[in-house]
């Protein structure tokens, strides 16, 4: 294919279930989104308990994935990508949801399903997707993608327009888990929080022994804790994707916003303005998490600030589509 093309690219983490359909030309940098769209599904819901993914998940995801999949029909799209990321790595009845993502996507897509990728290969897309709209000179970069159910932190740098990764882990802590495992009350106790801060601590512990963070100097926060805590961080009354995407948020301003959504209930947090309804209850956890990394950084690193980004893991998978055209 020489000319422009639409892919779609489908991320499925444990809280949400996110959709980018974006047009590009194969072997050719650059994506131009049409349409990007996010669902909270908690898919994740109660997976670290009983080890299952519920039935009531597999249905929000089922009534989200046909959504998705008419709106790629709709506008075009010649290729489509389906990542799965925690939550269903280790679920004992994770056969069910792929089943169900082969059927749904299929059924316009024939072949498509949903696939769970490696950590090697996680954090590739999670690094190009995140630093694509950068300056190569201002790395190398930590990348850091705080989900559901994990954490991912890539170092990596651009050479020649090609994302190189030098070092990435991923830790079994993320916003809902944590939550589940930890924060029971609203809002949580003094001593779940304490609790809380040594479990992160403990999983952070690897990302240091095997991460060259040292090697950074710009720290990119990606995903939806980090783009809420800076629609938050910049006082916004509503969520705006323009003004959040390449924010940078001094990591002073980041410690004193988590500490607020920490100390808050969930309905405080719920009736601010920037914060999706889905995501009040598992934020808090979120940016417990959050202050540890600004921890990280600033010791490891001496970065005294965090760059915020739109794009993540689903522009990777978007990107690689169109390298597979490319052929």
């Amino acid at each position: 294919m020489s000319g422009p093309v639409r892919v779609g690219a489908v991320d499925c983490g444990t809280n949400s279930i996110r959709l980018l359909v974006a047009e590009g030309t194969p072997g050719r940098a650059g994506l131009t989104d049409v349409v990007r769209e996010m669902r909270i599904i908690r898919l994740g819901e109660g997976v670290d308990a009983t080890g299952r993914i519920s039935d009531g998940a597999i249905s929000r995801a089922r009534t989200a994935l046909r959504d998705y999949t008419a709106q790629m029909v709709e506008h075009g799209v010649q290729a489509v990508r389906m990542v799965a990321t925690s939550a269903t790595r280790d679920a004992a009845n994770k056969v069910d949801f792929f089943d169900m993502t082969a059927d749904v996507l299929g059924e316009h897509f024939p072949g498509a399903a949903a696939e769970v990728i490696s950590g090697q290969t996680e954090a590739e897309l999670t690094f190009a997707g995140g630093v694509a709209d950068l300056r190569p000179s201002d790395g190398p970069f930590v990348v850091t993608d705080l989900g559901g159910g994990s954490t991912e932190v890539v170092v990596g740098e651009l050479v020649d327009g090609e994302a190189r990764v030098l070092g990435a882990r991923s830790i079994d802590v993320g916003c809902v888990r944590i939550t589940e495992r930890v924060l029971h009350s609203d809002p949580p106790t003094e001593a779940e929080v304490g609790r809380a801060r040594e479990v992160i601590a403990e999983q952070l512990a690897e990302v240091i022994g095997a991460v060259p963070i040292g090697r950074a100097r710009r720290w990119v926060g990606v995903a939806g804790t980090f783009t809420t805590l800076s629609a938050l961080a910049q006082g916004l009354g509503e969520y705006d994707p323009e003004r959040i995407h390449g924010s940078v948020i001094p990591l002073e301003r980041m410690r004193e916003v988590c500490d607020r959504l920490v100390a808050s209930t969930v309905a405080e947090r719920r009736a601010l303005g920037a914060m999706h309804p889905g995501r009040a209850d598992v934020i808090g956890g979120g940016s417990l998490i959050v202050q540890a990394l600004c921890d990280v950084m600033s010791e490891r690193a001496s970065l005294s600030e965090l760059t915020v980004s739109e794009k993540d893991i689903l522009d990777g998978i978007a990107m690689s589509v169109l390298a597979r055209l490319a052929g």
